[in-house]
């Protein structure tokens, strides 16, 4: 870390900033390091397997379990990697739900997916239910436009609101895709519904398509008509889950401010998933891999303040020591149920594989799985 103190990692778990969003408050710093036995029956375990086992692990992890992914990733780039090795009888998912239903719904019905944690979730997924986002395309209907829509829905969305998708004609997006999506989303409708993130909707459709702000109207599934005029929703280029990322919520205009004046030069580089402000504030905005590989290529000797999950930026800096990679928030703050996949999980999944039994299999009906694989193919196709 070059020294650096101040913002880095200061303050572990003990802040709270009343700016941001419902439900982004830190849940302080990650347990102590798992027992060394662990790690021996870890490795056991995986090599009793061979290759029956193809283990994931998403840029989130924690290092104690990424040391075992065979591969590492984003949601997207995981999944696909599942689906490209057929002859892996088992798929375990260090990520969160939806990542491995996706798995489930790319891979062969002969591969079964695994997550070492049913209760690793992922609050943005869960703010788009299917019964709520129906009730919005009833909405839709009810006024006349919904043949005019064109439904697009973030990776990080659940198997049922990618099968809705699939369904009505949309597209799945990631985070380094987003414009393309949309552009052929609006190439085909006159609007768009997107979900679950806002804020990716929002900077994608502002800062990369030309939109302005008054053109995204934000629908609350919690109240009647989302919340807006049956004229908002008429007029709107974007309608606006409202969804965000319990971590990259965290971040604030003032964290910017904050670290701009206190590391002079500075390079801030935030995940679009940030607020708007936050973007607009920033120096480079990117997906997961984008600011990976923007760390790779910087000069060394450069300050560089991110904005995304701290064990990501944790890995980044230990990854460059000749930069100074520092942590934009000024309370560390973990992705709470990514965080759930840990070393014990992961080693009881392994053992009850060699033991013969299957657990925690996650598996997406097959008419969801269809609808769903219908909205990813078109995702895959996109020019």
């Amino acid at each position: 870390m070059g020294g650096v103190t101040a913002p880095v990692l200061l303050l572990l778990g003990r802040g709270k900033d009343s700016n941001s969003e419902r439900g982004v408050d830190c849940p302080g710093d990650l347990p102590a390091p798992s027992d060394p036995g662990l790690v021996e029956r870890a490795a056991a375990a995986k090599a009793a397997l061979g290759d029956r086992v193809f283990v994931l692990g998403h840029h989130y992890q924690r290092d104690e379990v990424i040391q075992f992914a065979d591969v590492t990733g984003d949601s997207f780039k995981l999944a696909r990697e599942a689906a490209a090795r057929p002859d892996a009888e088992f798929i375990v998912f260090c990520g969160v739900h939806f990542m491995a239903e996706s798995a489930d719904i790319l891979t062969t019905e002969a591969q079964r997916v695994v997550l070492p944690d049913l209760a690793a979730g992922c609050s943005m997924a869960d703010m788009a239910v299917l019964e709520q986002v129906e009730q919005c395309w009833d909405v839709l209907s009810d006024l006349g436009i919904a043949d005019d829509v064109v439904p697009v829905t973030y990776m990080n969305s659940s198997a049922d609101i990618k099968g809705f998708v699939g369904r009505n004609g949309g597209v799945v997006c990631t985070s380094s895709n987003a414009k393309r999506a949309l552009d052929w989303a609006y190439a085909k409708g006159e609007k768009v519904l997107f979900l679950p993130d806002q804020h990716l909707g929002r900077n994608t459709a502002v800062l990369e398509m030309g939109y302005s702000l008054d053109d995204c109207v934000l629908y609350d599934p919690h109240k009647p008509n989302g919340g807006l005029t049956d004229q908002q929703l008429r007029d709107a280029k974007m309608i606006l889950w409202r969804g965000h990322c319990s971590v990259h919520g965290r971040f604030t205009l003032e964290n910017v401010l904050a670290m701009r004046e206190q590391v002079p030069g500075v390079n801030i580089l935030v995940h679009p998933e940030c607020r708007h402000e936050v973007v607009t504030a920033a120096d480079y905005v990117g997906s997961t891999e984008y600011i990976i590989k923007k760390l790779e290529a910087a000069e060394p000797g450069s300050a560089w303040a991110v904005g995304t999950e701290l064990n990501l930026v944790r890995r980044l800096a230990a990854a460059h020591p000749d930069k100074q990679v520092m942590f934009l928030e000024k309370t560390v703050c973990y992705c709470s149920t990514m965080n759930r996949i840990d070393l014990p999980h992961l080693v009881w999944a392994l053992e009850e594989l060699v033991a013969g039994r299957v657990p925690n299999q996650i598996t997406v009906d097959p008419d969801t799985a269809h609808h769903a694989r219908v909205a990813l193919d078109q995702m895959l196709a996109l020019p």
